[in-house]
């Protein structure tokens, strides 16, 4: 295995595992699996996986709410379980959306 991770040295375990991209090796984070994120992911990718993934969670939220309205066999924690894991899924949704805002305005006063 070793041999196959070329210009990485052995004695860096810092840099932790390498990836091989377009013929040169790229030390990968060992963070970025703990984040969930993978190699070759573009951003714009990950970003719409999440959307994908909180409009997912406020879909059953609302099928919860519904089922429960309509007097089908829903526990009430379940429904309240659902609904605030929505909640707080499109509270970090909207908190990442201000951090790339701040960014974006940072780069951009660092321009001009």
């Amino acid at each position: 295995m070793a041999s196959a991770i070329t210009g990485v040295s052995a004695a860096t375990p810092a840099l932790g595992k390498a990836t091989q991209i377009a013929g040169a090796v790229r030390p990968q984070d060992p963070r970025s699996l703990e984040l969930g994120l993978r190699p070759g992911v573009s951003f714009a990718d990950t970003l719409k996986q999440a959307l994908g993934e909180v409009s997912a969670l406020q879909d059953n939220a609302r099928d919860a709410i519904a089922a429960f309205v309509r007097g089908d066999p829903v526990e009430l924690h379940e429904v309240m379980a659902a609904t605030e894991e929505a909640g707080i899924a499109l509270e970090m949704l909207i908190e990442i959306r201000n951090k790339i805002i701040d960014a974006y305005r940072t780069v951009i006063s660092m321009q001009t």
